[in-house]
């Protein structure tokens, strides 16, 4: 006997059910992430290497003759796709600082505080065990920390940790990307062409006069917002910049308020509930007209804002990420190759400026804002938990591979760094696990 529509869906519905409940865990990106590195090593270390590294240089283009862009895959993955990670960075700080935990100056100053020390203090161990050479560029690599992986250990522990902590750490990771976005737009760009930069803030003002207009449509701001992306390709400031630039201008009104919303969805359901029709699968075209036209008020009622982060986080958690992940993890290095490599300047200074250096520039930067009255512990938050975000904040991975391949170029350096950035990263999730677990089991 064939199956109903109804009962067909419901069965799928069952079978989908794992699967959603994982993408919808914070956890789960970390582990997308993790997958994509481990992968990513693997095919770097085994006999296909030449192919790993040579099917990134593909070169793609857009465009014809002058008027085209021509770029290897590795650079429109870093250029183009990280653009659009740095764009939903930008909407998630224009949000915190208007409605989140950075929108009153006492609530923003613990984590901005926690930031600020977290960024120093790395910058600092980093250049006193590499100060002259070229590896004194690589400084701001161990300043970063990867919201995903650090959010990832967050939600594996659960309820072991007072959810004001995880608030804590987002926060301190949204004021730790727009640190690493200034440091990138003002210490890792390259010779500055006055002419794209013109253009650049042309196309920004643009941005801000549809804002000011209440322009809402994703089309206008994706359209001026790749000319802009395009002018800082060009004009030698890193590209990634545009996107949180891009993300500043979204607006953060919705269309419809709350009392309109109520007024016209009770009108449309009214008449939808009116409409006679027969039970079934498809609706009388009436019936169909008043459920668009509540789709299209529900749709109104978001601000473009919120929207566009909802809609785009799963996107860049999902498929920027990984695909990053992918393209830059992968290093090809042998045993003794290793030996050597974790005994480099760079690699030293990576590794303890995130596995030492993040974590006591949080702590001790909180503690003087905690003591000087400024600001005040999260609820239910005590100091060793403090000490084991901060820890956390050491897994630094994709923001810190990124600053690399600013940092050092095509250079053996890089590898260096990236030895430097696996191994903190690694030792900062495990460490930071076990001590907000043990804190966790002796409150409760």
């Amino acid at each position: 006997m064939p199956l109903r529509l109804d009962e067909f869906t419901y069965k799928l519905a069952i079978l989908l059910r794992p699967f959603e409940d994982f993408f919808k865990r914070q956890a789960s990106g970390g582990i997308v992430l993790l997958g994509a590195t481990v992968l990513a090593m693997v095919l770097a270390n085994s006999p296909a290497r030449d192919f790993y590294h040579h099917f990134w240089e593909i070169k793609l283009g857009i465009g014809f003759n002058e008027f085209g862009l021509t770029q290897s895959l590795h650079h429109w993955i870093n250029d183009g796709l990280m653009a659009v990670f740095f764009f939903v960075v930008g909407l998630e700080i224009k949000r915190e600082f208007l409605a989140g935990e950075l929108a009153s100056l006492r609530s923003a100053t613990l984590p901005i505080a926690a930031a600020l020390g977290g960024m120093v203090v790395p910058a600092v161990i980093y250049l006193m065990i590499n100060s002259q050479g070229q590896e004194t560029s690589g400084w701001g690599i161990p300043m970063a920390t990867d919201i995903a992986f650090a959010l990832g250990v967050i939600a594996l522990l659960g309820k072991l940790i007072p959810r004001s902590l995880a608030i804590y750490l987002t926060a301190l990771a949204i004021v730790d990307d727009l640190g690493a976005v200034l440091v990138i737009a003002l210490f890792y760009t390259g010779d500055v062409s006055e002419i794209a930069l013109v253009l650049a803030a042309i196309f920004m003002i643009v941005l801000m006069i549809g804002n000011s207009l209440g322009i809402q449509s994703p089309n206008f701001y994706a359209l001026v917002g790749f000319c802009l992306w395009v002018a800082m390709l060009k004009s030698g400031i890193h590209a990634s910049v545009a996107g949180v630039l891009i993300g500043a201008t979204i607006p953060v009104i919705p269309r419809v308020n709350k009392e309109d919303f109520l007024h016209k969805t009770q009108e449309l359901l009214d008449r939808y509930q009116e409409i006679e029709g027969e039970e079934g699968p498809f609706q009388k075209e009436e019936r169909m007209g008043a459920l668009l036209a509540l789709e299209h008020v529900c749709h109104d009622a978001i601000s473009p804002l919120q929207r566009m982060e909802h809609e785009m986080h799963n996107w860049v958690i999902y498929g920027v990420m990984p695909i990053f992940a992918l393209a830059n993890a992968g290093v090809t290095i042998g045993l003794t190759d290793l030996a050597t490599s974790l005994t480099h300047p760079v690699t030293l200074g990576v590794a303890l400026g995130l596995l030492l250096g993040k974590p006591a520039g949080i702590f001790i930067f909180s503690w003087i804002a905690v003591r000087l009255g400024i600001c005040d512990l999260p609820s239910g938050v005590r100091w060793p938990q403090i000490l084991g975000a901060g820890i956390l904040a050491g897994i630094g991975f994709t923001m810190s591979l990124f600053i690399t391949n600013l940092a050092f170029r095509p250079t053996e350096l890089i590898t260096d760094a990236k030895v430097g950035i696996f191994a903190a990263s690694l030792l900062a999730g495990v460490v930071g696990y076990l001590l907000l677990s043990r804190t966790g089991q002796r409150s409760t």
